[in-house]
C-alpha cells in the first residue's frame, strides 16, 4: 500500500522515542491490552475507518483481523513508525488490499468532507498539543451516523502498593515532562467535555480499569512487569531532558521488580474509553 506525504516539517516530540526497541514494545502492548481495549468495540457495519495516530500499526493489525470486512486508512506523522506500519501490514494475508498508511497532520487532513465511515484513536491525543482541533478534523471527515472510539489516559489513576518513592518521583517527571511538551497526561477524563463541545452525539465514557491485588497473582505480577516496560521506555528521554537521573531510573526499576514479586503488592490504572456518533 502506499505512503504518502503531507507537507509537514517535523514529527511530534513523543515521550517514548522512536527506536526499534519502542516499536516492538508497541506492538507487544496493543496485544496484552486488547480484550480490554476492544471488548465493546463493534466495528462490523463500517466499511472505510480512519485510524488516527497508527504508529507501528500495532491497533490497526488488531482492528484488521478483527473486522475482516473493513478498509483502514491510517496516518502519522512518524516516518520511522509509517515505515514499520506498512511493512508489518503487507506481511499479514488478512491485511492484503486493506489499509493504506499516510504521512499527515491529523488537525489538517487533506480527505474530504464525509470520507469516512468510523474513527478510531488509541493513545494518540495525550501526545497531542490541540487534540480538540484534531477531534474537529475528526468529525469533518466522517460523515453523518459514523461511529468513533476514542481511547486515553488517566495517568492520576496509577496507584502501586507498597509505597515505592523512587517510582512516584518518576511518575510524576513522566506526566511533568509529557505537559511540558505539549500532551496531556489526564486527557481520558476530559473526553466527554471535548466530544459534546464538538458537536458529537449519542457519547458514552467508559472508565476500563486493571485493579489486581491477592485475588489474582499471576495478572497482577503479568501487569506490574507490562507497567515496568512501558514506565521505563520512556527513561531515555527523561534522563535526555534532566528532569529525572539515572539514579532515580534504576531505583524505580529495582521497585517495581520487589513490588511484582511481593505476595501483598496491589495496582491500578483505569483509561477511559469514550464511544460517539457524529
Amino acid at each position: 500500500m502506499k505512503t504518502e506525504v503531507n507537507n509537514i516539517a517535523t514529527e511530534f516530540p513523543y515521550l517514548h522515542g522512536f527506536s526499534p526497541a519502542e516499536q516492538e514494545r508497541l506492538r507487544q502492548q496493543a496485544a496484552y491490552a486488547e480484550h480490554s481495549i476492544y471488548q465493546n468495540i463493534n466495528f462490523s457495519g463500517v466499511k472505510n475507518l480512519l485510524e488516527v495516530g497508527c504508529g507501528v500499526g500495532a491497533q490497526s493489525e488488531i482492528i484488521l483481523r478483527r473486522f475482516p470486512k473493513l478498509k483502514l486508512t491510517g496516518i502519522d506523522l512518524s516516518d520511522a513508525q509509517i515505515s514499520m506500519a506498512s511493512q508489518r501490514l503487507a506481511s499479514l494475508d488478512f491485511a492484503k488490499d486493506r489499509f493504506d498508511i499516510q504521512k499527515m497532520n491529523a488537525s489538517k487532513m487533506t480527505f474530504e468532507s464525509g470520507h469516512f465511515d468510523g474513527g478510531f484513536l488509541c493513545w494518540v491525543l495525550e501526545h497531542m498539543p490541540d487534540p480538540l482541533r484534531v477531534l474537529s478534523e475528526v468529525r469533518r471527515v466522517l460523515r453523518q451516523g459514523s461511529t468513533l472510539v476514542v481511547n486515553e489516559v488517566m495517568n492520576s489513576s496509577f496507584f502501586l502498593e507498597p509505597y515505592s518513592p523512587n517510582v512516584w518521583q518518576y511518575w510524576m517527571a513522566f506526566n511533568d515532562y509529557q505537559s511540558s511538551i505539549g500532551g496531556d497526561p489526564f486527557i481520558g477524563m476530559k473526553l466527554g467535555n471535548m466530544l459534546q463541545s464538538l458537536g458529537y452525539q449519542d457519547i458514552r465514557t467508559t472508565p476500563v480499569t486493571w485493579h489486581y491485588d491477592n485475588r489474582t497473582p499471576q495478572k497482577r505480577k503479568e501487569q506490574i512487569e507490562f507497567w515496568t516496560d512501558l514506565l521505563l521506555s520512556a527513561s531515555d528521554q527523561l534522563v535526555k531532558a534532566n528532569v529525572v537521573s539515572s539514579e532515580i531510573v534504576e531505583k524505580a526499576r529495582v521497585e517495581l521488580e520487589k513490588v511484582a514479586d511481593d505476595p501483598n503488592a496491589v495496582f491500578h490504572y483505569t483509561f477511559m474509553q469514550a464511544h460517539a456518533k457524529v
